[in-house]
């Protein structure tokens, strides 16, 4: 459960008109045993990645290599985070300000990441939908109480403000762009977790908008919508699949439950044998979150109590996915770059949705983007989560692969340090 709530802030995304069709209240009862090759009705089985599908990936990822031109595979993942999203999106600008940004041949992303990861899929060219997303002009209105939600329905918070921002951004327009990049080989992948199996699913998003229409743009938008859907905070999303024993409903959410970020789908476990075909790539991981907490002093109460330790489980959780990742990257011979938000940081949670709060974290991301200071080590990225900083109290903060301090953004300095300390629950919509 805890990893589910680290991503209600990363709702913060996509914006507007919504059709309710996704998020449903009744369903059809799943099988006990399926065949594990169930996809959406009029869709092919590339779809969706599943755990015996090695050789399937083994030919995709050759058809990455082809894509890569000199053979050089950049690879981007993305975490989830909640709010923390406004990090990687301003990183993300930042770096192309720069004009180093690379175009990568293959983009996961896990809840807010998932958000992120079409907008990073496409390009500079969609900086302009990044920034506007993320750095908080379209987040005030994402968190409506239902009534009564706890006891009668299957949320705190209503859907369709989430579904609505999505479905702004998921236009015709991208699902073309998206189709078009996914000709050449490139690979976009996002990961939910279907409640009925307790499983991750990978989904295969290129593949899904070569399917053109309105239907390949639905699937994709619901595919988002759920991988950004904390169990319990949000609704979970229906998707009606269909298998050699008939139709039946999964209910999907937050892939955020099962792993803070992935690799291919390998680092989720689903393909444990070497992939050959990888050795050698760059590999860029973003994370939207921090790995430690400043020490703080926790408040005897049940609330207080209960935020800690969910932050303490996924601060581990996230520490615990980038050791896999160095891991693989090391068994591949891959280089590999990390990025995340330091513990010093002012961060105001995963419910800091506020525009004030989501503008200074883009801007501190894209600052230090811009500052050629964002990538580190994974062991120094590590070793910087745990320095105390005196940023809380008005001083200087370092980038995450800083040498010298970088004083982040004035406007962003002293909004943190004007409002009240952090509490999710004070930042909640009425």
């Amino acid at each position: 459960m805890a990893r589910l709530i680290r991503y209600v802030g990363l709702l913060l995304l996509l914006a507007t008109p919504l059709l309710t069709s996704c998020i449903i209240e009744a369903r059809k009862e799943a099988p006990r045993v399926t065949s594990g090759e169930a996809v959406p009705r009029g869709f092919p089985s590339s779809v969706r990645i599943a755990r015996d599908t090695q050789r399937t990936f083994e030919e995709r990822t050759a058809q990455v290599v082809a894509a890569a031109g000199d053979g050089k595979i950049n690879i981007l993942a993305l975490s989830g985070g909640g709010a923390g999203a406004a990090f990687g999106a301003g990183a993300l600008v930042g770096w192309s300000r720069v004009g180093t940004r690379p175009q990568f041949q293959i983009v996961t992303g896990v809840s807010a990441g998932a958000l992120i990861a079409p907008l990073a899929f496409l390009g500079p060219d969609w900086d302009g939908e990044l920034k506007e997303a993320f750095s908080g002009s379209q987040t005030r209105h994402l968190l409506k109480r239902r009534m009564a939600g706890v006891l009668f329905g299957s949320s705190i918070y209503r859907g369709e403000p989430l579904a609505a921002l999505v479905d702004h951004y998921v236009t015709d327009q991208m699902i073309k762009a998206i189709a078009a990049e996914g000709a050449k080989g490139r690979l976009l992948l996002v990961a939910t977790t279907n409640l009925d199996t307790e499983q991750t699913n990978i989904w295969n998003l290129t593949n899904i908008a070569a399917q053109g229409g309105e239907k390949a743009r639905r699937l994709f938008r619901d595919v988002l919508i759920a991988s950004a859907s904390i169990p319990g905070a949000f609704p979970p999303v229906l998707i009606r699949v269909e298998d050699s024993s008939g139709g039946f409903d999964e209910l999907h959410v937050d892939g955020g439950t099962t792993a803070s970020f992935f690799i291919a789908p390998e680092i989720a476990g689903f393909l444990p044998g070497q992939i050959t075909l990888l050795r050698g790539a760059n590999l860029y991981v973003i994370l939207n979150e921090q790995l430690s907490a400043t020490p703080a002093t926790t408040p005897i109460g049940t609330l207080a109590i209960i935020k800690r330790g969910i932050a303490a489980g996924l601060n581990s959780g996230a520490r615990a996915d980038l050791q896999i990742a160095v891991s693989l990257a090391r068994q591949h011979g891959m280089s590999i770059e990390v990025t995340g938000i330091p513990a010093a940081y002012p961060f105001r949670g995963l419910l800091g949705l506020e525009p004030f709060a989501m503008k200074s974290l883009f801007e501190y991301g894209a600052s230090c983007a811009a500052a050629g200071q964002l990538w580190g080590t994974p062991l120094g990225v590590l070793e910087a989560s745990e320095r105390i900083s005196n940023a809380s109290s008005g001083g200087t903060l370092q980038c995450p692969a800083a040498s010298n301090p970088l004083a982040p953004p004035m406007e962003a300095s002293a909004a943190l340090h004007d409002r009240a300390p952090n509490d999710d629950l004070a930042h909640e919509a009425p």
